[in-house]
């Protein structure tokens, strides 16, 4: 009986453990604005059908996500520990730079793993630290295999915070 349970236990550890992602911890408090988009939900609006030209490209982007999280604080415990986090995770997942701004009080960082073509990417992760008069600190992870020109599709039709930085990288990887 031991070995059987001991044999279930090991066969759902990756299950468990693959399905968490190291930004989880800020998916709760109340300091804390979480948007979770997940490959479920872009698959349901993929499917959607259009005529629209530029519908048409937002769905076709849509279909190559498999998740969205953005977290929002303006809690500069939260916001610390955001940063600490994402700047980790950069380097333990292999993350290269892509781009930097530093313009009036606001940093804003954005790292890519690429994939198999130079403006291919499989994960995107953009922190944002001291943005607006509320001075709020925004840490969006995306994942998928997307092109990084599609991405002002993306920041237009959802409205992401940091859209703007997001249209400028994607528009320099040509």
């Amino acid at each position: 009986m031991r070995k059987l349970v001991f044999t279930i236990v090991l066969a759902l550890m990756p299950v468990i453990f693959f399905g968490q992602s190291v930004f989880d911890k800020f998916d709760g408090p109340d300091e804390i604005t979480t948007v979770i988009v997940t490959k479920k939900m872009f698959s349901m609006i993929g499917g959607v059908d259009t005529k629209d030209k530029e519908a048409q490209q937002y769905m076709a982007l849509v279909k190559k996500l498999d998740n969205l999280k953005v977290f929002t604080t303006e809690s500069s415990k939260y916001a610390a520990d955001m940063k600490t986090t994402a700047d980790k995770y950069a380097k333990t997942a292999g993350l290269e730079e892509l781009m930097r701004v530093n313009d009036k009080g606001q940093s804003i960082k954005i790292m890519i793993k690429s994939g198999a073509k130079d403006t291919q990417v499989r994960e995107l992760l953009m922190f944002i630290e001291g943005t607006g008069k509320n001075n709020q600190t925004v840490l969006l992870s995306l994942m998928g295999n997307f092109d990084l020109n599609e991405l002002s599709v993306l920041t237009d039709k959802m409205n992401l915070p940091g859209g703007d930085s997001l249209k400028k990288a994607g528009k320099g990887a040509k």
